[in-house]
């Protein structure tokens, strides 16, 4: 399980919908995100001096360290974007709301397919509940929906009925390539949520691990990949991240797998991201 939970609530402040998937494990360091929902307003922002700025940081920072403090939680990094993502030639979003919606994951999730999620549910369910302080509440069936999105339902669908298929080749590869360094393979969703691991070297909870001790992930085109170091324990590892360019369609959104190769730091593995994308796609596809 990589998200944790989900919160609904308006920007004055009305809790809406809070989803609870599953307890965070303790001791690790999760990400809290934001997601802005709210209509474009063309009111000028009060610009203020240094002085009144950094009192009201201040006074921000106290209030978010005194309300962790009290739920049992750390703050370590609070990050902000600015104003200026949205280039004056693009047309911004134009929500209906002031929706905010804020979800707890794992941090190593790839922000910009978490992002296509929580829009996904913004427009399939969200969307028409506007205004929230004054909408019924959230059917089964509509909470039955934002966690099927969030843990990646149809995608772990097709990997477990597909799963003969998926051992039997994956075993022959890890066999073929184990003299060049290759450990195990795991099959993650489009934001690199995992689905299954391949191999007897490694768990779920090791991907886990594996996954949050490397700092930045690269952005990479369907059939291309690229690696990245990590560490498990005392042991250096290298993971080949491959983009596999197939995946199943939900809702008009296209979630493509990851394939990610475990491997020795002294491992060559050559064209051979490419092969497994192949002969999994054709699995998969």
């Amino acid at each position: 399980m990589t998200f944790y939970d989900l919160s609904i609530i308006t920007n004055t402040g009305f809790p809406y919908y809070h989803l609870v998937l599953k307890e965070p494990p303790k001791g690790k360091n999760l990400y809290l995100r934001f997601f802005d929902f709210s209509k474009d307003s063309k009111e000028t922002r009060i610009k203020l001096d240094p002085t009144s700025s950094f009192e009201l940081n201040a006074g921000l920072v106290s209030a978010l360290f005194e309300f962790a403090r009290n739920i049992d939680k750390k703050i370590e990094i609070l990050e902000f974007s600015t104003n200026n993502d949205v280039k004056k030639s693009e047309n911004p979003p134009n929500y209906k709301g002031d929706v905010l919606i804020t979800t707890q994951t794992e941090s190593y999730l790839l922000h910009k397919s978490v992002k296509e999620k929580i829009k996904l549910i913004y427009n399939l369910i969200i969307a028409e509940k506007i205004p929230l302080d004054s909408a019924l509440e959230m059917l089964q069936n509509e909470a039955d929906k934002i966690t099927e999105i969030l843990t990646d339902l149809e995608a772990r669908k097709r990997v477990k009925k597909n799963k003969k298929d998926i051992d039997q080749i994956g075993n022959e590869l890890l066999k073929d390539m184990k003299d060049y360094g290759l450990k195990g393979i795991c099959i993650t969703s489009f934001d690199l949520s995992p689905i299954t691991i391949l191999g007897k070297n490694y768990t779920m909870n090791d991907i886990d691990i594996i996954l949050r001790n490397i700092r930045l992930f690269p952005d990479i085109s369907a059939l291309e990949w690229d690696f990245r170091q990590s560490t498990l324990g005392d042991e250096k590892i290298w993971v080949y991240i491959v983009k596999s360019g197939v995946g199943p369609t939900v809702y008009g959104l296209f979630e493509p797998y990851f394939y990610l190769l475990i491997s020795d730091p002294l491992s060559y593995l050559g064209e051979f991201p490419g092969k497994l994308a192949i002969k999994f796609n054709q699995i998969l596809g």
